[in-house]
């Protein structure tokens, strides 16, 4: 892997992924945070939702949650523009509303899942692409 380090992103999808791991940098936009789709979420993490938002979990799963389309589990509902009804803004910058209990799809992004052109609309993606592309450049 080391050869593979400083090679565009244009490469195969486990260079991309080793590529990832070493590079990106959740720079906080929120655009990941901002995109439409499902947000799963396990028994486990409505439970903590719902007790990090003190509410108990039959009220949260009823009003802030929706049947997936396979009918295997439970999505957070999102604004009517796609976007997380938790992520709010604090002191000028985006920012998780539940923080502390934020749903594993959530911290996974975008080694785990991303979005289509994820890289053009994530800051942390961006950085990313233009730090890869000054070190294939620069011959690193």
């Amino acid at each position: 892997f080391p050869l593979l380090k400083y090679r565009p992103l244009l490469g195969t999808k486990r260079f991309y992924i080793v590529s990832m791991k070493e590079n990106f940098q959740c720079l906080r936009c929120g655009n990941c945070c901002r995109w439409p789709g499902y947000v799963r979420i396990s028994e486990a993490e409505a439970d903590a939702i719902a007790a990090y938002l003190q509410i108990p979990a039959m009220e949260f799963v009823e009003k802030y949650t929706r049947l997936t389309g396979d009918r295997t589990g439970l999505s957070l509902l999102e604004n009517p523009d796609g976007s997380c009804p938790y992520l709010v803004e604090e002191q000028g910058f985006p920012a998780c509303m539940i923080q502390a209990v934020k749903p594993r799809q959530c911290q996974d992004f975008p080694l785990k899942w991303n979005f289509p052109d994820w890289q053009n609309e994530c800051a942390g993606g961006k950085a990313m692409l233009e730090n890869e592309k000054k070190n294939a450049e620069s011959g690193n």
